[in-house]
């Protein structure tokens, strides 16, 4: 117990003691908004806010750098183009940070990547323990038009023959009945053998009313991350 030799020394002490406790909550308050920062929706950019800070191998995944790294393998109708976001009769995203995304137009617009895992530094030995291979993708439509979108994602060995695939089935966005805000598609691969050698991910869409200009389906935020 602790004994106050008068009351200006009590009223020193607990003071003293008040300010000390307002302190520790204040670096609480701040250790907690770091946390909350880091597990905040970030999905534009190389790395990811996880645990293992998994790089995204994908490239240019919010079109920050126009069409730069992605190949176009269906480029239909007006073609694909880069919008600012939220875009005309769009919605808003849920991170800030992410200011573009990929319109597709009124003709099938697919694009690829294929990450060639070795030039980015993982052993084969790593590989071939088959370690968690995560895919994430982000697509909305419009308010006043329907679209479709696609996914196609695959794990390949060194000849790029599919070890496994995920590609499910077209999603179709009408305004009128569906909900065509923004929303996230993730799968996680496992259990696909040895072998693993690159990822082709490819997605896309179109609109569903054959406009002319940019109305089908929007993409952003896409990532695929090894958790080697």
């Amino acid at each position: 117990m602790i004994h106050f030799g008068n009351t200006e020394d009590e009223v020193v002490v607990i003071d003293r003691l008040e300010r000390e406790s307002e302190n520790e909550s204040e670096a609480q308050e701040q250790r907690s908004g770091k946390e909350r920062e880091s597990s905040s929706c970030r999905v534009c950019g190389g790395t990811l806010p996880n645990s293992t800070m998994a790089t995204n191998l994908l490239k240019n995944n919010c079109g920050e750098e126009q069409l730069e790294f992605w190949e176009l393998t269906e480029n239909g109708g007006s073609e694909w183009r880069v919008e600012e976001m939220p875009g005309d009769c769009g919605y808003a995203f849920c991170d800030e940070a992410v200011s573009k995304y990929f319109a597709t137009s009124f003709e099938l617009c697919m694009k690829k990547q294929v990450v060639d895992l070795l030039a980015e530094g993982f052993l084969p030995d790593a590989l071939d323990a088959q370690p968690a291979v995560t895919v994430e993708d982000w697509y909305c439509g419009r308010s006043d038009c329907g679209c479709t979108y696609q996914l196609n994602v695959c794990l390949l060995d060194e000849n790029q023959e599919v070890l496994q695939e995920f590609k499910p089935d077209p999603v179709t966005l009408d305004p009128d009945n569906d909900d065509c805000s923004w929303k996230q598609v993730t799968h996680t691969f496992s259990d696909y053998g040895p072998g693993l050698r690159f990822i082709s991910f490819e997605h896309g869409g179109q609109d569903s009313k054959y406009w002319d200009g940019w109305f089908g389906v929007r993409v952003t935020g896409s990532s695929v991350t090894v958790q080697a």
